[in-house]
């Protein structure tokens, strides 16, 4: 493994997890791999149970809304769980970001206390497994939507800019919130226990900036997974560009930039001292 470089007494966060992924990211992407293979290692499908799951989930919710709660409903003149697939695409990256990133340095300890290990890295390699997960689920969701009438659009393309903005805003959140999940495991805990709630108040299952009061509508426009599950609406369902929306694409530009110096200064601020508490 390479050694983690030193750092320079004046440098900020952002360059120290820069300097951190240099010359490494082939390695990254290796133990991306391995991270795959090691969690579902001893299982039938092994690694494809990071994509049974979520598709039986979807299952789950077609057959619910197909005949159980309010069959032939439509949200925005789309077929509900049509309306839903999209976003449950991006909302499976976003929430195993979310978790799985923030147990990132605790499951992988042991290259931050047996060696000397770039430790922002992990959490890099971390997301990177999730994020091939993703690119397949992806796939089988925009296979679904060809069925379903909806072929191939220019607007698609626009995957291309969303995924890798999504994969970087996670990622710059898990810096902060991996270090401190480290730390202490009631802030672990906080993080999983308020997951469903997330998922909740997040425009997954419905639209969020068509909730009649005006100013729970505008709280709605702040949460940037209800900003990125409308992305992939606007990029696979409504084809429409990602400039028409003024107002959201300039609350996440300040919302990622707020994110990646607030994570890459408490990563920077807590690193030093990962080894001894763990």
């Amino acid at each position: 493994m390479p050694l983690e470089t030193r750092k320079s007494p004046r440098e900020w966060g952002l360059a120290t997890i820069l300097n951190e992924h240099r010359h490494n990211w082939r390695q990254i992407y290796l133990l991306a791999k391995t991270e795959l293979k090691k969690t579902y290692k001893g299982s039938f499908l092994g690694a494809g149970w990071a994509v049974v799951k979520p598709l039986f989930t979807l299952f789950i919710y077609w057959f619910a809304f197909e005949y159980g709660i309010r069959p032939g409903s439509t949200v925005n003149g789309y077929p509900r769980f049509l309306f839903m697939v999209p976003a449950f695409a991006a909302w499976f990256f976003m929430s195993d970001s979310i978790l799985l990133g923030s147990q990132s340095i605790r499951k992988n300890k042991q290259y931050v206390v047996k060696m000397r290990f770039p430790v922002s890295n992990i959490m890099s390699f971390t997301l990177l497994s999730r994020l091939l997960v993703h690119f397949i689920l992806t796939g089988v969701m925009y296979g679904y939507l060809l069925c379903t009438g909806y072929g191939f659009s220019v607007y698609n393309l626009q995957f291309f800019l969303y995924c890798p903005l999504m994969f970087v805003f996670f990622l710059a959140l898990s810096w902060a919130l991996a270090p401190m999940a480290a730390y202490s495991r009631d802030f672990e805990n906080l993080i999983k226990s308020i997951m469903t709630g997330l998922f909740w108040l997040s425009g997954i299952m419905y639209d969020p900036y068509s909730v009649s009061v005006t100013w729970v509508r505008h709280l709605m426009r702040l949460n940037p997974i209800n900003y990125f599950a409308n992305a992939y609406r606007e990029t696979f369902l409504y084809h429409e560009w990602f400039w028409q929306d003024t107002t959201g694409l300039l609350i996440i530009a300040v919302e990622l930039v707020a994110v990646v110096l607030y994570g890459s200064h408490k990563y920077n601020q807590l690193r030093k001292t990962l080894p001894d508490v763990l």
